[in-house]
């Protein structure tokens, strides 16, 4: 039995999620399993800092528990667990700037939250940072030229246009152009100068929309849309691509081509996954497995 098929039942046996078999040969670099997260898990809040994954709360599916769980994965080295979130956060967002990582929002056990929780990677230590103006939750937030932001979401039995900005050590966030349409559950990355916001949802309707932000002109254009609609996904940037993961679908947009392109599909179909790019490889973490929706624990990696 080849070696990806036996990581792929050792994974099964150890009630990580459904795992799927061997990839056709035809498709080079084909994902395979890296050292899995101590906790099964989705809608975590994940940011990367130093070449170091770093994941924050999210749920246990199964149960709709939240988590306060906090874990730092160094590819080679493996996880180790950190100081727990002030309080247990589903559908958070993250992102790091200065040394600091900002989880921003949730579905807290009080309901949707403003909070925003900020960890001092090297002192080790969580503190308050200036509140959301509104609650949110399935939102996005992206680190760009040592500014924050946040951008969508949902709250109040709708989706959010919303956008905010925040420098660090500003006391207040600033409200900037709104996204071109309300969107929550999607995927947004900082790429070439500019900020991408990568499918979602609206309310029936999974997206196949590309919205790209200019922060020198604070305005919106619409971007390369999406071969195939997808809804909470993982995306990262990676020099000239930008790769995104949503179940079975991966797609890859190449600037240099100015296209999307289909990649091979992860062995296990996830949804509220985190995807990174790290020293030349890319990492799938965690999320939701599809369709027997139990949380995985699994990561998985490919070379860029």
């Amino acid at each position: 039995m080849k070696a990806a098929a036996l990581a792929a039942l050792a994974l099964l046996l150890a009630g990580c999620g459904m795992a799927q078999g061997p990839r056709p040969a035809s498709q080079q670099h084909p994902w395979t399993f890296a050292q899995s997260m101590s906790q099964r898990r989705s809608y975590s809040a994940t940011a990367l800092v130093g070449g170091r994954i770093y994941v924050a709360g999210g749920m246990v599916g199964n149960t709709g528990r939240r988590l306060a769980l906090v874990q730092r994965f160094s590819p080679g080295r493996g996880w180790t667990t950190l100081e727990p979130l002030p309080q247990p956060l589903r559908a958070a967002s993250a992102a790091a700037v200065g040394g600091r990582i900002y989880v921003t929002g949730g579905q807290a056990d009080s309901g949707v939250t403003r909070r925003v929780e900020v960890y001092d990677v090297r002192a080790r230590r969580w503190r308050d940072g200036p509140s959301l103006p509104v609650p949110l939750f399935n939102h996005s937030t992206v680190a760009l030229g040592g500014r924050l932001y946040v951008l969508g979401g949902y709250d109040g039995g709708r989706e959010r246009r919303t956008v905010f900005a925040l420098r660090p050590g500003e006391r207040r966030w600033r409200a900037l152009a709104p996204l071109p349409r309300p969107t929550h559950a999607f995927g947004a990355v900082a790429f070439h100068g500019e900020i991408w916001a990568i499918g979602g949802r609206r309310g029936d309707r999974v997206l196949r929309e590309v919205w790209i932000y200019d922060p020198a002109r604070n305005r919106w254009r619409r971007g390369p849309t999406l071969p195939k609609p997808m809804e909470l996904l993982g995306a990262t940037a990676a020099g000239a691509e930008i790769h995104a993961v949503w179940e079975h679908t991966y797609q890859v947009y190449d600037a240099r081509t100015r296209r999307w392109r289909q990649g091979p599909s992860p062995q296990i179909p996830r949804h509220a996954l985190s995807l990174f790019a790290v020293h030349g490889r890319l990492y799938a973490v965690g999320g939701c497995v599809t369709p027997q929706l139990v949380d995985s624990q699994a990561v998985e990696t490919r070379p860029l």
